[in-house]
């Protein structure tokens, strides 16, 4: 068995009360069967408060005003507290850290949904670097019959390509996007007429770094208010959240181009000036390689390798909006703080959610905003 992780994996620690957030408020926590039955048998008062506030037929903590049932008023967990950490169940035990399973392979992660993690991932100024290990465990064949290996090779070959993209800082970040893009749909297209494995991978990417992509600022203004839209459809977790979209409507596109540019050109002005310039262009590449390490490869079980691409740029676009919109009306500054919590943000609300981000991939399927003909050309203004 082969085993990958990010070299900054094993800098996680939870932060406990530090946590400027919870991560136990929001979702629906999962309860795993080992946790179950020992919950179960627990004889004492705080026994009788697990029967009472769990559902037993969905296997999940209740919840209380979107809160677990046992979040405390200081945001810790009295299971944790009253019980230990070997009593948490393995949702609880295992976040933020995120596993994806492929036949031989198991790819590790952090969420960019947790605080910390995404602190953690962004204040990194280095590349982003995977480490390999392997082992003698074998694989149970048995539950990977039907598991594609070839096409999984494929997207495993692409994605080295697209990080070595991602990482040429050489090149405009709008640049990177959109060769993330058109490469994706290549490789898409290919695949849907059966010829994914006559495709030079290396020579399609090559010849793909030598266009010229056409951006203009209506594009710009017209995909980031239909994005807005399309956000508006999916299920909302936090209330704050619906706010957030909301606001971002009314404050960014609701006044029009003109107040757009305006607030734009501004922005652009106060992140030169502040010298953060720079750091804007590394924090978005973080982003983009953390979407695509987690997501890409998973297309080997759906065939939906562009949306994964479309999902990793339209989280980069839509995070730095939201950072637009704090610095326009709050007076945020664009500094890693203010960036953490804008992803960690957004994140919560798509990573955690299999409905949002299935509706997200039927959206970027189905609409003819996100092809590349109409979704590159808001790149690169």
């Amino acid at each position: 068995m082969r085993y990958r992780k990010p070299k900054y994996y094993p800098d996680f620690q939870c932060i406990a009360g530090s946590c400027p957030d919870t991560c136990c408020a929001g979702w629906q926590i999962v309860i795993d069967e080992g946790s179950l039955e020992k919950y179960s048998n627990i004889k004492s008062d705080f026994g009788t408060r697990l029967l009472n506030s769990i559902d037993w037929y969905q296997g999940t903590f209740e919840q209380y005003h979107r809160r677990c049932s046992f979040l405390n008023e200081e945001d810790l967990c009295d299971i944790y507290r009253e019980l230990g950490p070997e009593a948490l169940c393995q949702t609880c035990r295992q976040y933020p850290r995120h596993v994806e399973e492929f036949e031989d392979l198991r790819e590790y992660s952090l969420s960019l949904s947790c605080p910390e993690a995404a602190r953690i991932m962004l204040s990194a100024k280095e590349k982003t670097e995977f480490e390999e290990t392997e082992d003698s465990v074998a694989e149970n064949e048995e539950e990977y019959l039907e598991f594609d290996l070839l096409l999984f090779d494929c997207l495993e070959e692409a994605r080295e390509l697209i990080f070595a993209v991602l990482q040429d800082r050489s090149l405009e970040l709008s640049k990177r996007m959109a060769v993330l893009l058109r490469f994706s749909f290549e490789i898409q297209e290919a695949l849907d007429k059966g010829e994914l494995f006559e495709l030079e991978l290396e020579e399609c990417l090559e010849a793909i770094l030598k266009r010229e992509e056409k951006g203009s600022f209506k594009a710009r203004f017209r995909n980031r208010k239909a994005m807005a839209d399309d956000l508006r459809k999916l299920e909302v977790l936090r209330e704050d959240w619906r706010k957030e979209v909301a606001n971002l409507r009314a404050q960014l596109y609701d006044r029009g181009e003109e107040t757009y540019a305006e607030i734009l050109e501004s922005f652009w002005k106060v992140l030169k000036g502040s010298g953060a310039e720079g750091d804007w262009d590394i924090w978005g590449e973080q982003i983009l390689v953390f979407f695509v390490y987690t997501y890409f490869c998973g297309a080997v079980y759906d065939d939906r390798i562009y949306t994964k691409a479309v999902l990793s740029v339209f989280s980069l676009l839509w995070i730095r909006e939201i950072l637009l919109e704090r610095w326009y009306i709050r007076g945020e500054e664009p500094k890693l703080e203010n960036v953490c919590r804008a992803a960690w943000e957004y994140a919560r609300e798509i990573e955690h959610s299999d409905e949002n981000l299935d509706l997200l991939e039927d959206i970027f399927d189905g609409s003819a905003l996100y092809t590349p003909e109409n979704f590159l050309p808001g790149l690169t203004i």
